[in-house]
């Protein structure tokens, strides 16, 4: 990839991480990589702490906040945003709704869930979702899964914009060595 995409990359993987870092109930950083991988030009890997089977509203939220930390970083380094994010955004988008469709983790909707889901058992995966709700609840489910994205994006903004120095330096050291893994991630932040 050219010097350019490197160093957005190398931004936008230290977004994911520092955020990541940075909020209580997220996943601790194993792994951070500008090198391409398939069609990803860059990845940050996690390593949970614990088997788990439950997620908490704290957790997901974090979770959501920390996969739009590429693109804020983007954003503030450079003033602009690249594609690079589809992907970050596509998944935090579906757990958004699912946090208010399945979960029933939104205050404003409360605890139910919407939209019959017809399953292939056999294949373990949805086919097809039936809408048994009108189109005002359609309306708002779409406020909630919006809310929930814009709240996560601030906290990821707010993070990256307070922990600035943290974030160049990961971001220099991505592009010197294109991998850092865990330990030296932690004596970074220690740094």
């Amino acid at each position: 990839i050219s010097q350019r995409e490197k160093v957005i990359t190398a931004y936008h993987e230290s977004g994911h991480a520092l955020v990541a870092r940075m909020l209580p109930n997220a996943d601790p950083v194993h792994k951070v990589s500008i090198g391409a991988r398939g069609v990803a030009g860059g990845w940050t890997k996690f390593l949970p702490s614990e088997d788990r089977h439950l997620w908490s509203r704290s957790q997901l939220n974090d979770q959501i906040a920390t996969l739009l930390g590429g693109r804020a970083a983007e954003e503030l380094q450079f003033g602009d945003i690249t594609t690079g994010a589809q992907n970050d955004l596509d998944r935090a988008t579906k757990l958004a709704r699912k946090m208010v469709t399945t979960y029933g983790m939104s205050k404003k909707l409360g605890p139910l869930t919407f939209g019959d889901r017809d399953e292939m058992v056999f294949l373990g995966r949805e086919i097809a979702e039936q809408r048994n709700y009108s189109d005002e609840v359609a309306e708002e489910i779409d406020q909630e899964v919006r809310r929930f994205i814009d709240e996560a994006y601030a906290r990821a903004q707010a993070i990256l914009s307070t922990k600035r120095g943290k974030l160049d330096l990961i971001a220099q050291r991505l592009i010197e060595v294109e991998t850092i893994e865990r330990p030296e991630f932690e004596s970074l932040m220690a740094a």
